[in-house]
């Protein structure tokens, strides 16, 4: 919807205003939850997700279509209707039965994950991402009642660090990804690969905070000093998700569902299964040894940003790479 909705160079502030939603989600979502637990009962947590679901399901029925090749189709259908004597046929309509669009639509996805280098490692870059963030939203509450002796209620707001690094860089990743998107442009065509510069800095961000975090907790400095170091955590997490999406979208235009799809199916994977180790690993390593194993893995995919950053535009215009869609 972004895509269809705002001009290439307004889509890094409208991308970071819709991140809101799946990244500081999981953040207010414990803190609430822990207190709504411990004071009301745990039936109450999936009533009120149960309340909140029905309203939007609702809401939804309410958002109008955007995708440009849908909306001429259905005005050509409506020409049609008023003037029966003549054929409208919308520019770029399908050819294809409703079997075969879905189908295409399927495999498409996964189509461009195995043929385009740029949305696997995005993917892949992603994925260790997203399962990070999700291995320390599955392990927070046992480190800070453990480590530091916090209630069930108390233990949700640790998620507060992670929420306010995640929110100072979606403000300024906001504020400033469409400046430097347009400044590296000069003038001439707004190329994607003008929207990866801040994602450098968060890959690098993620290690540091990891670290940080990590053995603040392992030796019980004081409970500020890990949160502070899963700020910083957040702020990396969002540098490399915000300047990733928006390449997507800048990328594959019209295809950029499709994309994404392939993009959100490798990270909802790593998602499930990277939490499933992270308890074991900090009860094998301890938080420090387990926190500084995560972050040379999270250091080694460095290199492959830096080759998006330098040669995307070649990989993603050499036809060998191209998607037969």
């Amino acid at each position: 919807m972004i895509g269809d909705l705002m001009p290439p160079e307004k889509r890094g502030r409208a991308l970071s205003g819709w991140q809101l939603g799946p990244l500081l989600g999981p953040v207010i979502g414990p803190v609430a939850g822990g207190y709504i637990a411990q004071d009301v009962g745990w039936r109450w947590l999936f009533w009120l997700v149960a309340i909140l679901a029905g309203v939007l399901a609702f809401l939804y029925l309410l958002v109008p279509e955007t995708y440009h090749p849908i909306l001429l189709a259905r005005r050509a259908n409506y020409l049609q209707k008023l003037d029966g004597s003549r054929t409208y046929v919308a520019a770029g309509a399908p050819r294809s039965t409703n079997k075969e669009l879905l189908r295409k639509s399927i495999v498409r996805p996964a189509k461009m994950l195995v043929r385009s280098p740029i949305v696997l490692i995005f993917s892949i870059q992603l994925a260790v991402v997203y399962g990070y963030l999700y291995i320390l939203i599955t392990t927070f509450i046992y480190v800070f009642e453990d480590q530091y002796g916090f209630r069930a209620g108390a233990a949700g707001l640790s998620y507060l660090g992670l929420g306010v690094g995640l929110f100072i860089s979606l403000v300024g990743n906001g504020l400033t990804s469409d400046y430097i998107a347009k400044k590296k442009a000069a003038g001439g065509e707004l190329k994607p690969e003008s929207r990866l510069t801040p994602l450098i800095l968060g890959a690098l961000l993620i290690p540091a905070g990891l670290i940080w975090y990590g053995w603040a907790a392992e030796y019980k400095v004081h409970y500020i000093v890990p949160i502070i170091g899963t700020a910083v955590i957040g702020m990396g997490i969002n540098l490399v998700w915000v300047p990733i999406q928006s390449y997507m979208i800048d990328a594959f235009t019209v295809y950029a569902a499709s994309a994404l799809a392939a993009n959100t199916v490798v990270r909802s994977v790593f998602g499930v299964v990277l939490p499933l180790a992270g308890q074991p690993l900090y009860d094998r390593l301890g938080l420090g040894w387990g926190n500084t194993l995560l972050a040379f893995i999270a250091l080694s995919t460095v290199p492959l940003t830096w080759l998006i950053i330098k040669y995307g535009e070649r990989i993603r215009l050499n036809p060998r790479f191209q998607v037969d869609f």
